[in-house]
């Protein structure tokens, strides 16, 4: 049993070098530079909805008795350095990883209008249901990345029962208030990630009109300038939401904070651009003894990063697990 042996505040530890102070600097190594050499498997499993999904697994040396499922964040996939460098850490620590490739995210269009958001956690129950049904592995633990984050946090405490397999879990770099985050992602200063986020999600949604041209037309596509137009147009509507800001209310991870009952961490670095003020839940940490927070004040977006080395958050998951 889950033992209280420290506070929901968590003090950090984690130091930057002068190089990567700068978030922006942080952020852009950690996901464009990085690079390292994995192998991995990978299994297709069928969704709830007849949809697909694709799982890449990678393994330690031994037959292994607890496995960790990695989630990447927006526009990711499965090969990204700061899903792989956890998962090698893990596999070297004799513990199997999964890397999750959210629907379309595994470069093949998947079969419904649908496809992923920030707060499609039955995607993860999905995953988290079929790994049990192995019948191989004792501990199940969860590492999200921004989007995956956000996910991650909103499964725990959104009412499921979660399997006694499922040990812990651990939010990087998690927009816990999607409509603040959403709103500083439109900033100036992150208007380079905004580009890039929206060049991909343009990319597949116009192959998605190709699919469903009923369902969208392609003067809608052309109205599509910003991310929130994304949402507003193709996001809210594909999965039953009123609009943009009713799915960021809904899918917003904060709401569910205080019902969390399995032990996890959220660690965002409190120079993230990507997160507004309601994205560090000091508050919920303090009334919720499962929900520990620590908030370093450099690492910018899914960076922390160490030189020659796994990073500080992988190796802090390995910890905190």
């Amino acid at each position: 049993k889950y033992q209280y042996k420290t506070i929901p505040i968590v003090t950090s530890h984690f130091k930057s070098s002068f190089l990567f102070r700068n978030g922006f600097i942080a952020t852009v190594y950690s996901g464009l530079i990085r690079r390292l050499k994995i192998n991995q498997f990978r299994e297709r499993i069928t969704l709830r909805d007849d949809d697909f999904i694709d799982l890449d697994w990678s393994y330690g040396e031994k037959p292994s008795k607890s496995v960790v499922i990695l989630l990447h964040g927006m526009e990711g996939h499965g090969q990204r350095p700061y899903i792989t460098g956890p998962a090698l850490l893990f596999n070297k620590n004799n513990i199997d990883a999964i890397c999750v490739n959210f629907r379309c995210c595994s470069g093949e269009l998947n079969l419904n209008y649908s496809s992923y958001h920030l707060g499609m956690s039955e995607d993860l129950d999905d995953v988290v249901k079929h790994v049990i049904s192995l019948d191989k592995y004792d501990s199940i633990f969860i590492k999200g990345i921004s989007l995956g984050a956000n996910m991650l946090l909103k499964y725990f405490g959104e009412g499921n029962d979660i399997p006694s397999q499922v040990k812990g879990g651990m939010a990087v770099s998690a927009p816990c208030d999607l409509s603040g985050s959403a709103k500083a992602l439109h900033e100036v200063r992150n208007l380079p990630y905004q580009i890039n986020f929206l060049w991909g999600l343009l990319k597949r949604l116009k192959l998605k009109q190709k699919q469903y041209p009923d369902l969208i037309t392609k003067s809608q596509v052309r109205s599509i300038f910003t991310l929130n137009d994304f949402d507003e147009v193709y996001t809210s509507r594909a999965h039953g939401f009123k609009n943009a800001q009713d799915y960021y209310k809904k899918a917003s991870s904060l709401q569910f904070l205080k019902t969390i009952k399995t032990p996890v961490l959220v660690l965002n670095a409190l120079n993230d651009s990507f997160l507004s003020k309601d994205c560090f839940p000091y508050k919920e940490a303090k009334e919720n003894p499962y929900l520990h927070l620590e908030t370093p004040s450099k690492g910018g977006h899914v960076g922390f990063i160490r030189l020659n080395d796994f990073y500080y958050n992988e190796k802090r998951a390995l910890e905190f697990f």
